[in-house]
């Protein structure tokens, strides 16, 4: 099921200063909000979350234990089932009310949580091709939804 690592992450001080940092090393900048920064590692194939603030300095916040796994779309639309063959439980994630698989459609990804023994926030993650007219959403989707709004357009 596991293909490689999808991403990675680092606390910052400045984000600012740590985009500049980066770029000059020649990775590009793939998405980016107010405190949070991701830079492509292997274009198309892995990144780097850089997070800024005091909360992410300390040695128990998530972005300092986290790794994404890649799988592909139709492993992680199969996941749980996976997960649960092999006794770990899925987490919810970012204030989610569920553990189900969810793509993010403006970041052009999807995903599911777990932890290994030591708590370490552990990621299951595919890319997902974002047709232009859906690049929009903000919100994360279920892959129900999901495949229901990419054949909704088609239908039309």
């Amino acid at each position: 099921m596991i293909k490689g690592i999808y991403e990675s992450h680092l606390p910052v001080k400045d984000l600012q200063t740590s985009i500049k940092f980066y770029v000059k090393l020649g990775l590009k900048l793939a998405w980016k909000n107010e405190k949070t920064a991701f830079f492509w590692v292997e274009e198309g194939r892995s990144w780097l979350g850089l997070w800024e603030g005091q909360e992410y300095q300390t040695l128990y916040h998530p972005s300092l234990r986290h790794i994404a796994f890649e799988v592909s779309y139709q492993d992680l639309k199969n996941s749980l089932t996976w997960l649960k063959s092999i006794q770990i439980e899925a987490v919810r994630e970012g204030g989610r009310d569920s553990v189900v698989p969810f793509i993010r459609p403006y970041q052009g990804n999807a995903s599911v949580y777990f932890k290994d023994p030591d708590g370490n926030s552990l990621e299951l993650m595919c890319f997902v091709e974002v047709p232009d007219h859906l690049k929009h959403i903000s919100n994360k989707l279920t892959f129900g939804e999901w495949e229901e709004l990419k054949n909704e357009r088609i239908v039309k």
